[in-house]
């Protein structure tokens, strides 16, 4: 039995449901839907970006809604453009059985005359943003005095956009006796301003405590210096090879610059800001939504609105301004109960903020090291020993087969998987050997103590392991580490640096309980599947941070590049690859590598993000990322405004 069943919703919303596969309402559902179906009230509901709200609304204003009249009978507010659009697009596909319900978008960028006219037509509900809906009305193109609904949906987000004076003049136009509906993440002392004035004893519900960040998503935080950011930046995203993420900036200046940077640098990246006309801004997120771009960075009003499955990181390239607005950061990713992460690029100056964060979201940050260039490397390794291992073959390529093996016939097995994966790693482990370690560990040091009290062991000689579970097992470092601790039945600050991959991870103990994890570990089936835990050559080095993280780790030390023995790799996620956003791409094939992003051949090197040919072992700029770890060509660099 489907649980919206019970909620006490018409068979037509059920229906829409069932073709929504939906399957069991969120808890913000399960707590609005019945209270706002059951009788007329006033709601104030607080729950994080990404909860279900707009079903949560969408659902019982639908049932409401008388469908034989005409008139207006409700009016969703929301900050911006996009989500302006997005719940008008789910609330149409909720009410797609109810026959004779209109719903019409009203927002800036588009014309206000169509907009009028749709209205004009009959719009039961309407979906606005506050400055266009100030607008139509002081144009006497929208009549709102008879609505019996007004719906706050993001209203800490839309008062932080400044719009409190238009929200006031609205609602001042609605009538008293409406029922009016405010779902907010957070309660700041404006939001709490508009409750008291327009709203009479208004149910409250909350999912999660107060103000508090989702359960679903890990918070981390890089201390680098103030010029370091941008390099500490690509080596986060060259960690993590699935990324799929939203970078912020505060301004609209160093959000395209940033994406110019990174496009430059041959990352699937691209600006989002409000200096972008709207055929620009939905050309983007076409793109985005595609995966044809990885990296979105964007500023805080900008992302507003930004529904995308399946986002992995927010990097909060530099804080927001205001402090609550890093929850709306945050949720963009740990969406519909998968894991998320949100990274923080801080430096010294900022680590008030930290603190100042935690108290909002009630929940602590896992300071971590930039990792260094060693580390990166066997990252970029065993993922392109998966891709190569999981890549569906092309039987084209059997005609070819004959020659390929008079070719490579003198070759050993061993021999050419060596070969084949210098082919594509040689440049990558060239760039990073002559790189420095970035990592602000003094500062970071000062920081631990401050936290927990009392400093770490700052003694070396940790041994790191690789085991062969990840984010594809649903976990993140939080619940892994828990699960080793219970597994090896050790103590909270006995396993450390966890680094958690999709279909691997890393972490380290003390050398002393290095017997234990590999008898324990490797005689443990997770789900069926047997546990492969292995020694990392490399065990990176140095003291422990707030979590116990190792901190040294420059290039030396050596981690075994040797393939990992079978079934210890997990399939790579389908589509978790990103291309460049670029109008030109260049097809033609290219010598040497899997690379695919230059716009130019390239002999031999680990990818493409060149725009001309490179001589061999150069290494004065990044390496270029290759198709391995993004699957379309580099994109164009966008233009300065």
């Amino acid at each position: 039995m489907n649980k919206f069943e019970q909620l006490g919703l018409s068979e037509s919303l059920l229906k829409a449901i069932l073709d929504l596969g939906f399957e069991n309402p969120t808890e913000v559902q399960e707590k609005a839907i019945p209270l706002l179906l059951e009788k007329d009230t006033d709601m104030v509901a607080l729950a994080q970006t990404g909860t279900g709200k707009t079903a949560a609304f969408g659902f019982p204003v639908i049932q409401k809604i008388d469908a034989d009249n005409r008139n207006t009978q409700a009016l969703i507010l929301s900050p911006t453009r996009e989500l302006c659009l997005q719940i008008t697009n789910e609330i149409k596909n909720y009410s797609k059985y109810e026959k004779g319900i209109n719903v019409v978008a009203v927002y800036g960028g588009a014309s206000i005359t169509d907009q009028a006219r749709e209205i004009k037509r009959g719009a039961q509900i309407i979906v606005a943003t506050p400055g266009r809906m100030q607008d139509m009305i002081n144009r006497g193109l929208v009549n709102i005095s008879q609505i019996n609904y007004c719906i706050l949906d993001e209203a800490d987000e839309m008062l932080n956009m400044g719009f409190y004076e238009d929200i006031v003049n609205i609602l001042s136009t609605t009538p008293d006796e409406k029922n009016t509906w405010l779902f907010s993440a957070t309660m700041p002392a404006e939001v709490a301003r508009i409750g008291k004035q327009f709203m009479r004893d208004p149910i409250e519900i909350t999912v999660g405590a107060k103000n508090s960040g989702s359960a679903t998503v890990s918070h981390e935080f890089y201390l680098v210096n103030a010029r370091d950011r941008y390099e500490a930046l690509k080596r986060l995203a060259d960690a993590n090879p699935d990324i799929f993420s939203v970078v912020f900036c505060r301004t609209k200046r160093d959000t395209q610059a940033v994406a110019e940077k990174l496009v430059e640098d041959g990352y699937s990246a691209a600006a989002l800001h409000g200096d972008l006309s709207q055929a620009q801004r939905d050309g983007v997120m076409k793109s985005f939504r595609g995966r044809q771009i990885q990296m979105l960075v964007a500023t805080d009003v900008a992302a507003r609105g930004i529904d995308v499955d399946n986002i992995t990181h927010v990097v909060n390239y530099q804080l927001p301004d205001e402090i609550e607005t890093y929850n709306h950061r945050s949720g963009r990713t740990g969406r519909a109960g998968k894991l998320g992460t949100s990274i923080v690029i801080v430096t010294k100056s900022e680590l008030r903020k930290i603190s100042s964060i935690e108290r909002i979201i009630k929940q602590k940050f896992e300071e971590k090291t930039v990792p260094s260039g060693i580390e990166i490397c066997e990252i970029q390794l065993l993922h392109l020993a998966n891709k190569i291992k999981d890549v569906e073959v092309d039987h084209e390529i059997d005609n070819y087969l004959p020659a390929i093996n008079n070719v490579l016939e003198d070759l050993s097995k061993e021999e050419l998987i060596k070969k084949m994966v210098s082919v594509e790693f040689n440049r990558f482990i060239n760039y990073y050997k002559k790189t420095r370690d970035i990592s602000n560990q003094a500062s970071g040091s000062e920081r631990r103590d401050d936290r927990d009290g009392a400093p770490r062991d700052n003694n070396g000689g940790a041994t790191r392991y690789f085991v062969n579970i990840g984010s594809r097992d649903n976990f993140d470092w939080m619940s892994l580490k828990d699960y080793l601790k219970e597994t090896l039945d050790l103590g909270r600050d006995d396993v450390f640096k966890v680094d958690v991959k999709e279909g691997f991870s890393f972490f380290n103990t003390d050398p002393e309980h290095t017997d234990k994890v590999m008898e324990v570990l490797n005689n443990v089936q997770l789900e069926g599947r047997r546990i492969n835990v292995e020694i990392s050559k490399n065990d990176g080095g140095g003291r422990r941070d707030h979590n116990g993280r190792s901190s040294g780790g420059g290039f030396g030390g050596g981690r075994s590049s040797a393939p990992r023995r079978e079934g210890s790799f997990a399939p790579r996620r389908e589509g978790s690859g990103g291309g460049g956003f670029r109008s030109d791409r260049n097809s033609a094939p290219r010598e040497g590598g899997f690379g695919g992003r230059s716009s130019a051949p390239r002999e031999g090197g680990f990818g493409g993000r060149s725009s001309a040919p490179r001589s061999e072992g150069s290494s004065d700029r990044a390496p270029r990322r290759s198709e391995s770890f993004g699957d379309a060509p580099r994109p164009r660099r966008p233009r300065r405004d």
